[in-house]
């Protein structure tokens, strides 16, 4: 196998090339540590990186190579024919196990905790605003009832693993860089359970668990939002061995409306008004969470202007008491189409209209900011 050392491999294990051997064994620990998926799980190259730090730590803790290697290099490793051991070793658990006694390699003998569950659930928006009562169908893996999760056929007998002795792993004796190490696996004849049934039980085939189709009622709480998550702990897969059971998420899917936008706990719609009915002022209809609500237009009302009318929003996700506000933005509608009549009138408007008629208390700036904005 090729050198997985990308450069120096005092530099990789962040020591002094005159580091002792305790330095050099405590620097490798840590960064080893650094690299255990528990922990490191977001970076796929976990395995390469740790790999490469072993084989680093390979070369420095033994005399003879590191002699050869501070004097020629890895080319000096390699014509000696001392490259790098990782026989037995095909995942970074199997490597990590092997220099911190397991952790993540071995098998399990006693009970293992279920598979977390997860199920997405449609609301509309009005309903995410008042909560909802629901019922949810969905398939988990369960206990077996027949065998109550044992495997064995009701009025069999489970014997002790002849391979694992009961214990429900095995061991190995596996090379490393540390020299022979011993390794830890689940006994592949009893699946680790240490336990084997005369006859398996029929109706899950030994397994001790089955799939079936499970109903549940479960309350969605007000002001929940798009994407959010409802965990219901153990309500997942069933353990293994009696072990408990997973959790259940339920993911809420909000449905837009064609009317309300939300914003966080705020609501946004759209109020189109006539534009003599902007200058005069008027009040109209919007279509809100719980029907029509009156929106006073005040006089002169420009476009883009909103008007946010407090407490008619969406609750607070477990503070239902308090709501946000429904912000409603101005649309100034031209008239289109305009009958002779009509014309003439706008005409006699126009012609009438005096720059005292026209000037606006804002400056440039914020004439400015607010045209661009509700131009987006």
């Amino acid at each position: 196998m090729a050198s997985t050392v990308p450069g120096d491999p005092y530099e990789l294990l962040g020591v002094p090339r005159g580091a002792d051997d305790q330095t050099i064994k405590k620097s490798f620990r840590a960064l080893a540590r650094e690299l255990h998926p528990d922990v490191n799980s977001h970076d796929p190259e976990a395995e390469t990186k740790f790999k490469a730090a072993a084989e680093a730590y390979e070369i420095l803790s033994d005399p003879r190579r590191r002699e050869i290697y501070d004097q020629y290099g890895h080319e000096g490793l390699r014509s000696g024919g001392m490259r790098p051991n990782f026989e037995g070793f095909g995942s970074l658990g199997d490597l990590f196990g092997a220099f911190f006694g397991g952790g993540f390699g071995g098998g399990q003998s006693g009970p293992a905790q279920g598979d977390d569950a997860i199920i997405a659930v449609s609301v509309t928006l009005a309903e995410a605003a008042t909560g909802k009562a629901t019922t949810i169908s969905f398939e988990a893996i369960d206990r077996c009832d027949d065998c109550d999760g044992s495997g064995a056929e009701p009025g069999s007998k489970l014997t002790t693993c002849d391979s694992c002795n009961g214990a429900g792993v095995v061991e190995a004796v596996a090379n490393s860089p540390f020299g022979q190490v011993l390794q830890r696996r689940a006994c592949g004849a009893c699946d680790g359970q240490g336990q084997i049934a005369d006859s398996p039980c029929e109706n899950c085939d030994g397994r001790g668990r089955v799939v079936r189709r499970r109903e549940l009622e479960i309350e969605i709480p007000a002001g929940i939002d798009d994407g959010q998550r409802i965990r219901l702990a153990g309500r997942g897969h069933a353990g293994e061995r009696g072990g408990p059971a997973g959790d259940l998420y339920v993911q809420v899917q909000v449905e837009a409306s064609e009317h309300l936008l939300r914003d966080g706990d705020d609501l946004i719609c759209v109020l189109d008004v006539p534009a003599p009915s902007a200058a005069l002022g008027v009040t109209l209809d919007v279509e809100g969470l719980n029907g029509a609500v009156a929106v006073k237009v005040p006089a002169a009302t420009q476009p883009g202007e909103i008007i946010e009318l407090d407490g008619l929003g969406m609750p607070q996700l477990r503070r239902s008491e308090r709501r946000g506000a429904l912000r409603v933005v101005i649309n100034v509608v031209i008239p289109r189409r305009l009958t002779d009549e009509q014309r003439s009138l706008n005409e006699q408007l126009a012609n009438s209209l005096t720059e005292e008629n026209l000037a606006a208390p804002e400056g440039l700036g914020a004439k400015l900011r607010r045209l661009l904005s509700s131009s987006r």
